[in-house]
């Protein structure tokens, strides 16, 4: 099987969460790492492992960002990383797949399926192979343990349980 890293200057993590129940608050990760052992044409027979470095969370808020590595959610000091490693993949039609695998966020781990794409393959300009996915996926906060939120005077809470995943993921050939 041949080995395919991510590509991290290439790649975004990025999620949305509802905010006071109406809006959303998006972010991204810019710290990412992974490999693909298999053949990125056919997604099969392969074996994913990504890795996310909690400490590097974005949402355009400095404060909100420290909020997000505390206790109160990601605990980066204790928990610097999220990981995700696949455990079936089933294939959806020629360039669709479900993959399902073991997400860890703090201490938690759960099963998770994501819905990804298979973007194609070609050569950058210095002659590296590439391989792009786009991959979606949601999860529920609260079952992974982050838990904290804030009563609205309205009614209802600050921040929703629903996190939207979205992913665009580029590989290239492990040197």
């Amino acid at each position: 099987m041949a080995k395919w890293t991510v590509d991290a200057s290439h790649t975004s993590v990025g999620f949305s969460v509802k905010h006071m129940m109406v809006s959303k608050v998006k972010g991204s990760f810019g710290a990412v790492e992974g490999s693909l052992d298999g053949n990125p044409e056919d997604l099969t027979e392969a074996k994913i492992d990504f890795k996310i470095d909690a400490a590097s969370i974005n949402t355009n808020n400095t404060d909100r960002d420290n909020h997000l590595r505390s206790g109160d959610f990601f605990d980066t000091e204790t928990y610097p990383n999220i990981t995700f490693i696949s455990t079936e993949i089933v294939k959806k039609d020629s360039d669709e797949y479900k993959i399902t695998g073991d997400m860890t966020i703090k201490d938690v781990t759960k099963k998770v399926t994501f819905e990804v794409e298979y973007e194609g393959k070609g050569t950058n300009p210095w002659g590296v192979e590439l391989a792009a996915f786009e991959v979606k996926g949601k999860i529920s906060r609260k079952e992974f343990g982050l838990t904290w939120n804030q009563t609205l005077e309205a009614g209802g809470v600050l921040v929703g349980d629903d996190i939207k995943i979205s992913i665009d993921l580029q590989l290239n050939p492990a040197q």
